[in-house]
């Protein structure tokens, strides 16, 4: 299971480096292996180059199991989304430009998408004619009020398919990494066309 959960990081992150939307050493991918436990990124590794050597296990509290590699301060919020459902088996954190700079345009808490046919790429979605909203948390150095605020923010209301970090980029989450990577790239795209049309000047 480990290695499968490896090989799954290691694609994603070829695939979304080469999207351009990891650059540098930002990001971190992980995949549930349990109840207990989760395979993740660790802190500064290229994730156009990953390998098997820079992931590692870490309990659902973020700590690491038997290995000296360091987890991203970030880890806190992959875990987090662990604990808040077992429905989430895979979580990617990307920092796309469109996801950056949309999530600043947007001064409310949540970003309202509505007429793209691309909204059916996210699970549950079966027409246009919905509206979807994407949840935004204001940005912070501090992982553990970040992750606190986003168990407030799921608490009142569950959270579907991901969220922005104001400023930072997005995180997005499947039932496993193959509907991760699906919810990844169909968001991407609804970023895209938005931050497209508030270019242009359209009522949006």
């Amino acid at each position: 299971m480990i290695d499968t959960a490896a090989q799954q990081i290691i694609d994603a992150g070829r695939w979304i480096d080469a999207q351009g939307w990891c650059p540098a050493t930002g990001g971190n991918f992980s995949v549930r292996l349990g109840a207990e436990n989760a395979l993740i990124t660790a802190s500064g590794c290229h994730k156009g180059y990953l390998s098997a050597e820079q992931l590692l296990q870490v309990d659902l509290a973020g700590q690491p199991q038997a290995s000296l590699l360091k987890p991203s301060a970030e880890t806190l919020l992959h875990t987090c989304l662990y604990q808040l459902s077992d429905q989430v088996g895979a979580v990617l954190h990307t920092h796309s430009v469109a996801s950056t700079v949309l999530s600043r345009l947007e001064t409310h808490e949540w970003l309202d998408i509505s007429g793209y046919e691309m909204q059916k790429s996210l699970s549950g979605n079966h027409t246009h004619d919905a509206s979807i909203r994407i949840a935004i948390l204001d940005n912070a150095q501090d992982m553990q009020a970040l992750a606190d605020e986003l168990s407030q923010r799921w608490q009142h209301e569950p959270l579907a398919w991901g969220f922005l970090v104001r400023g930072h980029g997005l995180y997005t989450w499947g039932h496993d990494m193959s509907e991760a990577r699906r919810h990844l790239e169909g968001l991407e795209f609804l970023f895209a066309c938005e931050l497209e049309m508030r270019r242009l000047g359209a009522n949006v």
